[in-house]
């Protein structure tokens, strides 16, 4: 088992980038997708058609996102913590993921770089 840890700046408000985590409305504008999500601990969600499923466990406004990512039958939970701090007029997003499955360490590590929070980055900084 591995972990991925990143932080990335993104040019929005902590309170933008925080709906972009977890408003379904939001999530499917940068996804293309429609999300199932609410802020509701224990609560689970879905992205991607299903592609990633797992269960809400805390929120704070603004700040912080903890969820339980599923893969298949593994009995180790893989934790996201998903942290939102102010810098000036942006914000700085750090991402820690444990207990990913060797095999899909790397799947996974690109998938936060690229689909997730790039895909945030670019629908805060659209190139037009």
């Amino acid at each position: 088992m591995k972990t991925f840890k990143k932080t990335f700046k993104i040019n929005a408000e902590p309170s933008d980038v925080y709906a972009a985590i977890t408003n379904p409305f939001t999530i499917e504008l940068w996804s293309g997708y429609p999300a199932k999500m609410n802020t509701e601990p224990e609560s689970e969600f879905s992205l991607w058609e299903g592609d990633i499923t797992g269960k809400n466990l805390e929120f704070v406004q603004d700040k912080k996102v903890v969820q339980e990512w599923f893969f298949g039958d593994q009995v180790e939970k893989s934790i996201v913590t998903i942290t939102i701090s102010p810098d000036r007029e942006n914000s700085v997003v750090t991402v820690e993921q444990s207990n990913i499955p060797d095999d899909e360490f790397n799947d996974i590590a690109e998938g936060w770089r690229e689909y997730y929070i790039g895909a945030i980055i670019n629908f805060f900084n659209p190139n037009f």
